[in-house]
Parts: structure tokens; C-alpha cells; sequence
């Protein structure tokens, strides 16, 4: 293969903080990627995800802590110093170019011949598989054909580390789809080394090796996709995770890593996330997909269903309690809207934490 990925063994993140003004947009941030990873930076708007990502491109000063590459130090470079390849969220491709002079731009840069560039851009149009279409202009490409020439551009310089902030957000769903599994088959292709900025879940648990959640500038929880998926550490990583289901109460006994939770009168049971004490204000944590409506019984709550939508294989609905909990549910069998059901899920699949401070 003519592109080869220039190797090191970890990027580490030691205490990394970013500050506007008074706004701790970073507060000790503290991560190690390691050689071939594929590292997800997930969370809400303004959680400090994109922010990390510009300290690492060397696009926003570091405020406190560093970055290192091995044992070098690069957070005190520059951007071009330090030969990262940055995937755009808008593509940043120049329009009065066509594909090739795009993807080979960064190489002429470098002050490589032009047999060389030839040689590159040809290895990354191939890699991209955009042949036959480099004596075009952006403009005439669709958007994920244009997120390709981006993708193409930011590897052909043969980077140590290639960073994407959400290159996917601009594309519709199908298109989604398909590049996510191009932009995998590229980074394993490679054996790159990738950072991806992403605020959704589901992009994150299938394309990420790890996926590291951010909330309010600091590190929430690191893990595999299974772990975060099946074992959120904290209520808001829950949340982000699919846990939409909220359900306060107070706590009745908590045993052996499981608890029971009053709410409004039921007695939830689950697995125990965090410690907790008797009487003390928990929530109990469900996933839409977890709650099946039907009869009274264990670990159910009387509501009544506010909406429902058809979703092909399935309904999903909405409801309330009458203490006005809010739920979102699903079901095989269509629920009229004013219908009086009860929600119930399996104890295994509901999460307990303690109140957030």
C-alpha cells in the first residue's frame, strides 16, 4: 500500500483544561488513546467534546495540563507541526478545485514531487473508492461523496493520529448509514488511529473501539460500547445511553448490588449502579426498549398513554403517571391513546442510582 500511517504508541491527554474566560470548557481532562484505537468522544452540545478535539488538532491552546505523543510533548505546536489529519464537520474542501488537486493539496504543501502525489492521491481515490472521479469539483458530488474527498485528504498525508468532528451531521440518515461502515472499513484498512467527535449513541456503539463521555468539560465515564451500553457508571451517561426512562423514588432496601425503589407506591427492583442508602432519593433507570405494557404485576406502574406511533415492526408511545412521571415505551400491538396500561420491565434490566448532587 502506498499511504503508510505513521506509528506511535499512545496519545495521552494529562489534566488537559481549556478555559473562556471564566467557562471551564476543559477541566482536568485525562485520556490515553492507544496505537490503532478508535475512540469516540460522545455527549450532549457544549459538553467539551469538540473543544478536546481542537486541543489535539492544535486549533485551541491548552489552558492547563498536556498533550504527548509517546514522550514527545505537542501541545506546544503547531497545528502543522504536528501532522495530525482533521476530518470538517462542512468538508472544508476548496470548490475551485477538482478531487485530485483536493486530496493532493496537503502533500504540495509538504514540497512532495508530483510522482509522488500522483502515487498518494491515487492509493486514497482508490481507498475511498472515488476512481474516475477526480477531474471533478466538490460542487458536483453528493455529501458523502464530498465527506470521501475529506476523509481521502486527511490520510493521505500519512498522519499518526486522524481526528473527525461529527462528519456525518450534515448527510441523511441513509447516507449516514453507509458512511459509517466506509469510514470503519478505512480506519481497519489502514490500521489508523482515530478520534471521532460524535453526539450520537448510536454512531458512537458502532463505530468506536472505546467511547469516552463527556459532560460539562469533564470525563464522565470511558468503556467499550458494551460497557457503556449495558453499565453506565452515572444517571446523565444513562441518559445519554438510552436510558430515557427517569423514575424518581426513594429507597426501600438495597442488598447484594440490588435495590428496591418506592415510586409513587410500586416497588421498582434493579441492579444498584452507585451506593445507597435506605430512605435516601434514587432513580430508577429504563430503557424504552425494556418496558413492555401490559397487566399489573412485579415491577409495574399504572399510566396512561398519551401517544403512540407506528414504527413498522413495532409502536412506540408515550405516557404518564398519575404522580406525572413521564414515559417513553414500546410495544407490538397498538395502545390507544387515553388507554389506562401498565409498564413493567425485567429487574435485571433497570439501573438504580442515587440522586445526582
Amino acid at each position: 500500500m502506498t499511504i503508510a500511517l505513521s506509528q506511535f504508541n499512545e496519545v495521552r491527554l494529562d489534566n488537559v483544561s481549556r478555559d473562556f474566560g471564566a467557562l471551564n470548557a476543559l477541566r482536568n481532562v485525562n485520556l490515553t488513546i492507544r496505537r490503532r484505537e478508535f475512540i469516540a468522544l460522545l455527549g450532549p452540545s457544549g459538553c467539551g467534546k469538540s473543544t478536546t478535539l481542537n486541543c489535539i488538532a492544535g486549533l485551541l491552546p491548552v489552558t492547563g495540563g498536556a498533550i504527548w505523543l509517546d514522550k514527545s510533548r505537542v501541545d506546544t505546536l503547531k497545528p502543522e507541526e504536528r501532522g495530525f489529519g482533521m476530518v470538517f464537520q462542512n468538508y472544508a474542501l476548496f470548490p475551485h478545485m477538482n478531487l485530485r488537486q483536493n486530496i493532493g493539496f496537503g502533500l504540495k504543501m509538504r514540497g512532495k514531487t508530483k510522482a509522488e502525489i500522483d502515487r498518494k492521491v491515487d492509493e486514497a481515490l482508490r481507498l475511498v473508492r472515488l476512481q474516475g472521479q477526480e477531474h471533478k469539483l466538490p460542487g458536483q458530488l453528493s455529501g458523502g461523496q464530498q465527506q470521501r474527498v475529506a476523509i481521502a485528504r486527511a490520510i493521505v498525508i500519512e498522519p499518526p493520529l486522524v481526528l473527525m468532528d461529527e462528519p456525518l451531521s450534515n448527510l441523511d440518515a441513509k447516507l449516514r448509514l453507509e458512511m459509517r461502515a466506509e469510514i470503519r472499513r478505512i480506519h481497519n484498512e489502514l490500521g489508523a488511529t482515530t478520534i471521532y467527535v460524535t453526539h450520537d449513541q448510536d454512531e458512537a456503539l458502532s463505530l468506536a473501539d472505546r467511547i469516552v463521555v463527556l459532560r460539562d468539560g469533564v470525563v464522565r465515564q470511558v468503556g467499550t460500547p458494551k460497557e457503556l451500553y449495558e453499565a453506565p457508571a452515572h444517571l446523565d451517561v444513562a441518559d445519554f445511553m438510552g436510558f430515557r426512562n427517569k423514575l424518581k423514588g426513594s429507597v426501600v432496601s438495597h442488598d447484594n448490588g440490588r435495590a428496591v425503589v418506592d415510586v409513587e407506591g410500586a416497588k421498582i427492583s434493579g441492579v444498584a449502579r452507585e451506593k445507597l442508602a435506605v430512605g435516601a432519593v434514587a432513580f430508577a433507570a429504563i430503557r424504552s426498549d425494556d418496558l413492555v405494557a401490559g397487566e399489573p404485576g412485579p415491577n409495574a406502574l399504572a399510566v396512561t398513554v398519551d401517544t403512540i406511533e407506528y414504527r413498522g415492526r413495532e409502536f412506540v408511545g408515550t405516557a404518564r403517571s398519575r404522580g406525572g412521571l413521564d414515559f417513553v415505551f414500546r410495544s407490538h400491538v397498538a395502545v390507544e391513546p387515553g388507554a389506562a396500561v401498565h409498564l413493567r420491565a425485567a429487574d435485571e434490566r433497570v439501573l438504580v442510582f442515587a440522586e445526582p448532587a
